[in-house]
């Protein structure tokens, strides 16, 4: 995993050296409070941790109507450490900006909700006041260096230019031609606000990781639907390119490499009364039957909630216990049941949504991860990955990634590979991204 931090440090503040882990030794020095910003999942993580390590402050976690989130925030001067989430700040920015309150530090958790700076969370966190701030993140890059610079523009407004001209000097050159001295001047300018952590650097003493590919082969039936599917997308998104451009097409396009890659899943996902078999099913059933048997403790991650179905009739006919967690799982109920799954041995598998549970779940109660489809950036499995293999593991890790042969999934795991290198390049760490698509690469998906 990888750790951004970005320190930068407003009109000169005396406490300019100062870093979180001091702040309760500081507190009376100053009083102001410290806002942590991060998704509304992780909010009561963060109480939660602030309890465990630092009794002596005293934590708001801004929640409720807006009635009751008003006399919150009319009350920050009476904590050190105020907790909100992304979807909150940006409902009530206009409070925080009346109040025109200076906090001490402000820290952006999963820093990457920042990566569009045309979003309202964008816009809503740089309006904020702070001496100091802080990004933290697994995942600087997911798509494009745009994000970067997203996030920088948060710490540091104006260091990497505009975006306009960021794009012109930096992008462009990197991303479309590859030029490794214009790769090198932006590392130059970025790494010394950057502090990376990977595991191999603070967990000399985490067990081993291995990463296995799991491929099946589609049954006949299967195999003609897919082939039916991609001859006739083929031909529409062709069509729909010349007819109004790639860029007004991607809704199209999107939609059928959707369609493509549930097919790959289960065709019953959108197909209505399909009563044939899925491969990757069939498959993923083996290892979970066999490794439960054996004593392993499963994560199962899926980019489609609506896979879990079927996955949970298979669970339910072979009587595995299991647990879910999906965007409709209510926050205090993914602490109760992350705790109850690393506590109790008879809850043999985690089926979680890559959206929903890629972040702020500690669950090395697991030693056996499966990615049942893949997505377009490999960070966010990583990411993912990482909710079993994390401080605490003492027991080796299995990962099975499971991909379809002869099908989109084996393209984006090619395309993952491929761009990994800029990844690699640019802030040295295993992350690797999927970059905005090009039409060539887009149409090598439907070949």
């Amino acid at each position: 995993m990888l750790s951004i931090i970005v320190d930068y440090v407003e009109n000169n503040s005396q406490d300019k050296d100062l870093i979180p882990g001091q702040e309760q030794i500081e507190r009376s020095k100053n009083k102001r409070a410290s806002l942590v910003v991060c998704p509304s999942s992780l909010t009561l993580n963060w109480q939660n941790e602030a309890k465990k390590f630092t009794k002596e402050l005293n934590t708001l976690v801004i929640k409720g109507n807006l009635a009751e989130r008003e006399i919150q925030i009319s009350k920050i001067d009476e904590y050190d450490l105020i907790i909100t989430s992304y979807d909150l700040l940006k409902r009530d920015i206009d409070l925080y900006v009346e109040k025109d309150y200076q906090f001490r530090y402000i820290i952006a958790d999963e820093a990457q909700y920042l990566k569009n700076s045309n979003t309202q969370n964008a816009k809503s966190i740089k309006q904020i006041k702070a001496d100091t701030r802080y990004a933290l993140t697994g995942t600087p890059i997911e798509n494009s260096l745009a994000e970067l610079w997203s996030i920088f523009d948060f710490i540091m407004p104006g260091y990497l230019f505009t975006y306009k001209k960021f794009k012109s000097m930096y992008e462009m050159p990197i991303v479309k031609e590859e030029n490794e001295d214009i790769m090198a001047k932006l590392k130059m300018l970025i790494e010394p606000f950057v502090l990376r952590r990977t595991k191999k650097e603070v967990l000399t003493e985490l067990p081993d990781k291995t990463v296995t590919i799991l491929n099946n082969e589609m049954g006949e039936e299967q195999k003609n639907i897919y082939l039916n599917y991609l001859a006739q997308a083929k031909q529409e998104i062709a069509e729909e390119i010349d007819l109004n451009g790639y860029e007004r097409s991607q809704m199209q396009i999107l939609s059928a490499l959707t369609r493509l890659r549930q097919i790959c899943c289960h065709p019953s996902l959108f197909i209505e009364n399909y009563e044939g078999a899925s491969s990757k099913l069939e498959q993923c059933m083996e290892i979970v039957q066999d490794a439960t048997k054996s004593g392993h403790k499963i994560l199962l991650f899926s980019g489609y909630t609506s896979m879990f179905e079927f996955i949970e009739k298979e669970l339910k006919e072979r009587e595995i216990p299991y647990f879910k967690l999906t965007g409709s799982t209510k926050v205090e109920e993914r602490i109760e049941l992350v705790e109850e799954f690393n506590q109790n041995p008879e809850i043999k598998i985690f089926l979680i949504s890559l959206k929903a549970g890629g972040t702020g779940l500690n669950l090395t109660g697991a030693d056996m991860v499966i990615h049942y489809d893949p997505w377009w950036n490999a960070s966010a499995e990583n990411q993912a990955t990482d909710r079993a293999y994390r401080i605490g593991q003492k027991k080796n890790v299995q990962v099975y990634k499971l991909i379809t042969k002869n099908s989109i999934e084996e393209k984006i795991y090619e395309l993952q590979q491929k761009k990994a290198k800029l990844i690699d390049n640019m802030l040295s760490t295993k992350t690797s991204f999927i970059s905005k698509l090009s039409k060539d690469e887009i149409m090598n998906l439907f070949s």
